[in-house]
């Protein structure tokens, strides 16, 4: 279930993009056309993320304190670069036109998505009947 939701609201983030950003172009023709199109494009997005983003992560380690986490910007700009190059492999109607605009698009997703977590609360609740952890500490 956490998965739906989370490609729902990557699919809505990315159809704000492709609404906001001039170099994000999302070329199906009808309205179900288009949401098929996003959330195909959701999932490949959320893959890319999920397998390279702490890869890159781990290897930049670095750039990210030295930059103080900016770098973070351009590497989710050129996932949403990548994803747009494997969505056209796989003859997806969606396309990013260089860097500026997927930088750009990867902020707008980034708000939209955050925005959009913080309406829905993609959280697992804790049962109320459940005490609160307790933590046990030693004074000497």
């Amino acid at each position: 279930m956490r998965f739906l939701v989370r490609v729902l609201v990557s699919a809505a983030a990315l159809g704000v993009a492709t609404a906001v950003i001039p170099g994000i172009e999302l070329l199906a023709g009808s309205g179900w056309s288009r949401v098929g199109t996003l959330l195909a494009v959701a999932v490949i997005f959320g893959l890319i993320n999920a397998f390279l983003k702490p890869l890159i992560k781990v290897v930049g380690c670095a750039f990210y304190v030295l930059t103080l986490g900016l770098i973070a910007l351009v590497v989710n700009g050129l996932l949403l670069w990548l994803t747009s190059w494997i969505a056209g492999k796989l003859n997806l109607p969606f396309h990013v036109t260089g860097f500026w605009p997927a930088f750009w698009g990867a902020i707008i997703v980034g708000l939209v998505s955050w925005l959009l977590n913080l309406l829905i609360g993609d959280r697992p609740k804790r049962d109320d009947d459940e005490p609160p952890p307790v933590r046990v500490v030693r004074v000497r």
